[in-house]
């Protein structure tokens, strides 16, 4: 793979370990929240822009708006990279938390960022590195 995804992906790695790291946290505490909120938005993001990488490198598929996660998750789905309507649930929740200025979104997502959006990182995660291989 090219170097500029593979450095990409290794730091979406990175920021999807630390984002379990919510798992073992107490969600009360306010910092912890916010942290939680952080990684999930840099993670969603570092994995929408892998999914616009692969595509464009191994699909040759460039026909999506290139700043767009919305379409690059279309796509993605189209070639089967993810499934599931859950990754444009996470496009909704990771633009409302750009705006939760006070926690509250944040504290309605958080359970579902740990049950469902990580595994679904995770899946994705596999996803790559089985056709990395």
């Amino acid at each position: 793979m090219e170097r500029k995804f593979m450095r990409r992906f290794q730091s979406y790695k990175k920021s999807l370990d630390a984002l379990r790291e919510a798992r073992k946290r107490d969600m009360s505490d306010s910092f912890v929240l916010s942290g939680t909120s952080a990684k999930f938005s840099i993670t969603f993001d570092l994995a929408w822009k892998s999914m616009k990488d692969i595509l464009i490198e191994y699909y040759a598929i460039t026909d999506f708006v290139a700043g767009s996660p919305r379409e690059v998750l279309k796509k993605a789905f189209q070639a089967e990279m993810i499934a599931g309507d859950e990754w444009m649930e996470m496009l909704d929740v990771r633009n409302r938390l750009t705006h939760d200025y006070d926690g509250e979104i944040i504290m309605e997502y958080c359970r579902k960022i740990i049950e469902v959006y990580i595994p679904k990182f995770t899946e994705f995660g596999l996803w790559v590195e089985k056709i990395n291989n």
